[in-house]
């Protein structure tokens, strides 16, 4: 304490003595004192711990998107998302294994929770949670997570856009082609199922009434070739209007056998796709390889998928063209730079789902500025014009011309909008306290 006193003793000398050369007053005690007052202090990293929890959930933004914070002893919070049309209980439920932890240790924190995570919306809670400790740390550090990834392969990332249906082929194409007119897209995509057959006689084949919730290949449904023909035209009108420079993925396309599959596939070669995405359940390995192989249109899933070991199955088999993890599915930020990573090694690349809020956005901007075979991610909110509003730190709109540019602020590079997050909220309060979560129990199979 004496040294550290005696420093600032000839520190005040020394800028006493520049003040006489500089001019009086320009260091003058009384602005001295001010300026070490308002110093901000570093954090202390070894001594930080989790304190809270707590809970916002956004309407509408594109879906319902619960948003968490996690504060810590020294009044630093990070911020994360459960994945869109997810529940805040899921990372609820999870609050009391992280108290008192070490915020820094993401990785431990992260394997002592990802037991509670599965495929699709299940993965919600812990990696909200593995997304806000980085934030968190970047705040600690003054770094972006992308810099603590190992660094960034590019300084935009691309975005591909989800476009509302029409009444027709035409004024949908035309739909399209405005995103790339006047929003400056470069990649888009189009659901094309059996709804572009709806009403027309002899394009479908189907055992009555059909129950929906049964996997693809359980229905019975089939496709004639007349719905095969009518739904490659939908999508050949499509290109001829946005032009064949653009690439153009497809999604959506309804429970069918994989031989309907396939011959749709055959047919839409002509178009020249980008993708045709999640034609049956990814785990079918083997149908998924013989689709694959067959066609000649490249073929993508991964939304869905929770953690990286599926994804390797699914590329060491080359059942697939392309991986499309949704980072808040598939396991977090680190978890999804190992997936891209692991899959680069087999020669695939990999897109990004994404349907959430501005920090789950920006989470996988993140993930895809470090990852080398990124190759496009997708914007779900480009219709809401309150969605730009809800944070603050980046540049506004947040995709300009199909790109979002990747922030060199700590952590996730932004801060919410109370404002309008308060304006957009499904339910009442905002990050309230969350004392009934504290001392959840249950007999975890590690680290209990």
């Amino acid at each position: 304490m004496k040294q550290a006193l005696k420093k600032l003793t000839g520190r005040r000398a020394f800028l006493r003595a520049g003040a006489g050369l500089l001019g009086a007053g320009f260091w003058a005690d009384e602005t001295l004192e001010g300026a070490v007052q308002n110093v901000q202090r570093n954090s202390s990293p070894s001594a930080l711990r989790i304190t809270d929890l707590r809970v916002a959930v956004l309407a509408r933004a594109p879906f319902t998107c619960p948003i968490i914070r996690i504060d810590t002893n020294q009044g630093i919070s990070g911020y994360g998302e459960v994945r869109d049309g997810g529940s805040k209980t899921y990372a609820l439920f999870l609050k009391s294994r992280i108290l008192g932890e070490n915020p820094c240790n993401i990785e431990r924190i992260f394997r002592k929770l990802r037991q509670f995570g599965g495929h699709g919306r299940q993965a919600g809670g812990v990696v909200s949670i593995e997304m806000a400790l980085w934030d968190l740390v970047g705040k600690v550090y003054n770094v972006p997570i992308w810099q603590m990834l190992g660094g960034k392969y590019r300084d935009a990332i691309r975005c591909y856009c989800d476009t509302p249906g029409a009444r027709n082929e035409s004024e949908f194409a035309e739909r399209l082609k405005r995103r790339i007119t006047e929003q400056g897209f470069t990649w888009l995509k189009l659901d094309v199922g059996t709804q572009v057959l709806r009403n027309t006689p002899g394009t479908i084949t189907r055992p009555g009434r059909v129950e929906y919730q049964r996997e693809h290949t359980f229905t019975g449904i089939e496709l004639t070739d007349k719905g095969v023909g009518m739904m490659a035209d939908y999508v050949m009108k499509v290109r001829d209007i946005v032009g064949w420079e653009i690439p153009i993925s497809t999604d959506h396309f309804g429970k069918m056998g994989e031989n309907s599959i396939i011959k749709l596939g055959k047919a839409f070669e002509k178009c020249n796709l980008a993708w045709m995405e999640d034609c049956i359940p990814w785990y079918r390995t083997e149908q998924l390889k013989r689709i694959t192989a067959t066609l000649d249109v490249p073929i993508c899933t991964g939304e869905d998928i929770y953690l990286k070991e599926p994804f390797e199955v699914l590329c060491r088999e080359h059942a697939v063209d392309i991986i499309h993890p949704d980072l808040s599915t598939s396991g977090g930020i680190l978890e999804t730079k190992r997936i891209g990573d692991m899959a680069q090694e087999y020669g695939i690349p990999m897109a990004l789902h994404m349907a959430g809020s501005p920090i789950a956005v920006f989470a996988s901007v993140h993930c895809a500025a470090a990852t080398e075979n990124f190759l496009v991610m997708e914007n779900h909110s480009v219709d809401i014009p309150w969605w730009n509003d809800l944070v603050e730190g980046v540049e506004k709109p947040i995709c300009n011309k199909g790109f979002i540019k990747v922030p060199d602020g700590p952590g996730l590079g932004i801060t919410l909008n109370e404002e309008v997050v308060k304006q957009h909220l499904l339910e009442p309060g905002y990050f309230e306290p969350t004392p009934e979560w504290d001392k959840e129990r249950s007999q975890d199979w590690i680290y209990s």
